[in-house]
């Protein structure tokens, strides 16, 4: 599993937690006898050796949910996702649950069918019959909490905000009833940003190789698992020292921001070379615990960082105050 977030420690009010509905996450499975060799193919982490976790046993840790990647042979991501291997009963085929941005699962789950030849393998996008939920609570909260029998249920990393561990879940459910918590929503939403970990979007597809965004950093690549889509490039710029940029936290105390300029692929412009982009926009979301700051996750060049101010949207725009990681990052 990844690491918890130590780090950061917010001032303000604590939010309620409790049980959402996530619209914006979809769900893509892969079954069949096949299955598992042909994932191991195609994603930057290993699926072999996931343990089996049969509803309504909660898939936890390392062992039974990981973070992945599918790039392109450029070694750009793609898509990401958490991983569980879930099938439908002892006696099923294997079957991995992909949970997934909602907005790509289509475009990802025809590419994936793509590759599957003579493979016994079925991908299939369930995210129009299947529901993502979420659920956050404390760490003993998040270890009591129970899923139907029909559910598919990931534990995440934890996350420490506002000096308090906050469990989270993942919970895929077909056709269940829309959960509406507006706080709730708004708590998962900030402490995903707060992880660190970073999550593509329609909006960020193709940009990043994988340590852009830190992805070996939180557990996501594999380099011992073998051959997938741009796994020379990955590897090589894990060897040779390539990467000039990396993920960071970031905030803005404006309340005033507009919304689109919190999308994933809006850009960053450094004050001392104002002509071109320095990075972009990953993922964002209003706090949970301050009023009128927004958290960021942005991809940045590093030397940013040394100096002169971040602006989001143009070199005009307001200035981005960068924060603290919840995670060492891995020397390349």
């Amino acid at each position: 599993m990844t690491p918890t977030n130590q780090n950061t420690q917010i001032q303000g009010q604590m939010p309620s937690s409790g049980l959402t509905t996530l619209a914006q996450w979809g769900l893509i499975f892969v079954e069949g006898p096949d299955a598992g060799s042909f994932l191991q193919n195609q994603l930057t982490n290993s699926v072999l050796g996931l343990n089996r976790t049969l509803s309504p046993q909660i898939a936890h840790s390392y062992s039974a949910v990981r973070l992945l990647g599918y790039c392109s042979p450029k070694g750009r991501l793609l898509a990401s996702a958490w991983c569980a291997l879930a099938p439908k009963d002892a006696s099923a085929d294997d079957r991995f649950a992909l949970f997934i941005s909602k907005d790509i699962a289509a475009t990802t789950a025809k590419r994936l069918a793509m590759y599957v030849l003579r493979s016994k393998v079925k991908v299939i996008d369930v995210s129009e019959r299947w529901m993502v939920s979420g659920y956050i609570g404390s760490t003993d909260e998040t270890a009591r909490f129970e899923i139907g029998d029909s559910a598919i249920g990931l534990r995440l990393p934890d996350v420490i905000a506002n000096h308090q561990s906050y469990g989270r879940i993942l919970i895929a459910q077909e056709r269940p009833n829309t959960i509406e918590n507006a706080s709730a929503s708004e708590l998962w939403n900030d402490l995903e940003i707060l992880s660190a970990i970073p999550r593509i979007t329609l909006g960020t597809q193709e940009q990043f190789v994988p340590q852009m965004i830190n992805f070996e950093s939180v557990a996501g690549v594999d380099f011992k698992k073998g051959c997938y889509p741009g796994q020379e490039i990955v590897a090589r710029s894990q060897y040779r020292g390539v990467i000039k940029r990396r993920l960071f936290l970031g905030h803005i105390s404006d309340d005033g921001i507009a919304m689109s300029m919190m999308q994933p692929g809006v850009e960053l412009f450094h004050s001392k070379d104002p002509s071109q982009p320095a990075g972009m926009v990953v993922l964002a979301a209003p706090s949970a615990f301050e009023p009128r700051r927004m958290d960021f996750q942005v991809e940045c060049k590093l030397e940013a960082l040394e100096g002169g101010d971040i602006h989001l949207g143009s070199a005009q725009g307001p200035v981005l105050q960068i924060d603290s990681l919840p995670y060492p990052l891995i020397e390349i």
